[in-house]
Parts: C-alpha cells; sequence; structure tokens
C-alpha cells in the first residue's frame, strides 16, 4: 500500500486537479436552480428550460435552452441572467447561453416536482 495519498501525482506529490465536467456540472445545475421564469413560480431546471449543459475540459460552459413561449417578455433577459449565474460559478471559465425554439417547450418537459409545485397532478 502506497504512502501517497489518493488524488495526488505519484511522480511530482502535486494535488491533481479537479475533474471539471462531475462536480462543475452540479454546481452550475445548482446555480441554474436559482434562475425563475418570472411569471411561473418554478425555476429553470424544474421547467425543463435548459435542453443541454456541456461542461468542457477548460471549464467553458455551453447551455442550450428554451423559453416557455417565443414571445416571452423576458426573452433577452433571462439567457443573459442565466449566462451570469454560471460565471458566477467558482471554477467556470466562461459560460455561452444559445436560446434555442426547436424542440418547443411542453408542459411534458417539466419535472414532477414542478408538476406538484403547480398543482398539475
Amino acid at each position: 500500500m502506497s504512502d501517497t495519498p489518493t488524488g495526488f501525482d505519484l511522480h511530482t506529490q502535486e494535488p491533481l486537479p479537479e475533474k471539471p465536467t462531475g462536480d462543475l456540472e452540479d454546481q452550475v445545475l445548482d446555480a441554474l436552480r436559482t434562475v425563475y421564469d418570472p411569471e411561473i413560480p418554478v425555476n429553470i431546471v424544474e421547467l425543463g428550460l435548459i435542453y443541454d449543459l456541456r461542461v468542457l475540459e477548460d471549464r467553458r460552459v455551453f447551455i442550450d435552452m428554451t423559453l416557455t413561449a417565443p414571445n416571452c417578455p423576458v426573452a433577452e433577459e433571462i439567457p443573459v441572467q442565466v449566462a451570469d449565474k454560471v460565471r458566477s460559478v467558482e471554477g467556470v471559465a466562461d459560460a455561452t447561453v444559445n436560446l434555442v425554439w426547436s424542440p418547443p417547450w411542453t408542459q411534458d418537459r417539466m419535472s414532477d416536482e414542478a408538476k406538484l409545485q403547480l398543482n398539475m397532478f
């Protein structure tokens, strides 16, 4: 058994870099759970507005998201708010948010938790 602690390079004895995609993705999702659609009292993750979340090895984050309707009055504000929240996560190098409309959002994308919050069961 080695005396070298787990998480250290055996040759240099330096700490290994953290895996950027796993824990960082969870932290980004936690940050996104603090962003709410102003017309619906449920966060954008539980609403199913996040279609894709990618964390690259260089810690840049790319998000494809939609809104509940194309004519949403905050269509320009929410993606900016999302990018700002993601950039505020420690370890994120940058964030790019792409607003997409295909496939269109439907209530089927909502989590069970969101449906419970909105009394849809």
